[in-house]
């Protein structure tokens, strides 16, 4: 398991990650100086808390309820009474994981506020919009800040996608609940972000809405 904790610079956010567990998930520390949340908290509640550095939590963010990306929540959650964040749709597995299907197995955890299309995720000065883009699951979402909203008003937009958007490549649409419709369709909403928006993947390179316009919307259909 790797435990390097990596800073994120040129962003109009402070981002920092750790990639953990059997799956290499990247786990994000986003902060504005006033407010701390935690994407995605896939396992090791302890070492997360360590990479925290004693910062408090303010929101803990899931972006679909696999268990990759929820096995830690919990825990979390207990540790420091931050909020757990989630789509509705996603929460009843979030909530009551099942054991038939290995991509949704995880360690059950209450989810205290579900959000939709729209909604705005406030944390510290922060305000992240919610983007639904069902697709890898029904209830898969992303979320978008921009300089606005930001310590760094220099820096780039910020777009959190868990695993709807990779660097070059897209979530698995073969999972139960997964739809290769709804991708595109999600799809389209990412491609309509500007071109500088940094996006912080699940899994692997963080990229940027720009490259990806070149290669997978492309691939997948870009609204323009």
């Amino acid at each position: 398991m790797a435990m390097d904790l990596y800073e994120v610079s040129g962003l109009c956010v402070d981002v920092k990650y750790l990639v953990m567990g059997v799956l290499a998930n990247n786990v994000y520390i986003i902060s504005d100086g006033e407010g701390t949340m935690v994407v995605d908290p896939s396992c090791s509640a302890d070492k997360i808390m360590a990479a925290l550095d004693g910062a408090r939590v303010d929101a803990i963010v899931l972006t679909h309820g696999h268990f990759d990306h929820t096995g830690a929540a919990a825990e979390l959650r207990e540790a420091t009474g931050a909020p757990v964040i989630a789509s509705a749709a996603d929460a009843p597995q979030i909530e009551r994981p099942s054991d038939a299907d290995l991509s949704t197995r995880g360690v059950p955890c209450p989810v205290d506020r579900t959000v939709a299309q729209g909604d705005i995720v406030e944390v510290g000065s922060m305000k992240w919009k919610v983007i639904e883009t069902p697709g890898h699951t029904p209830g898969s979402l992303c979320l978008f800040d921009i300089p606005q909203f930001g310590n760094h008003p220099e820096g780039l937009p910020v777009l959190i996608s868990g695993d709807t958007l990779f660097a070059g490549t897209i979530g698995r649409t073969d999972f139960e609940g997964g739809s290769m419709a709804d991708m595109r369709a999600s799809l389209k909403k990412l491609a309509a972000l500007p071109d500088d928006t940094a996006v912080l993947p699940g899994h692997n390179s963080l990229t940027t809405i720009g490259a990806e316009r070149r290669r997978v919307f492309a691939l997948y259909g870009d609204p323009e």
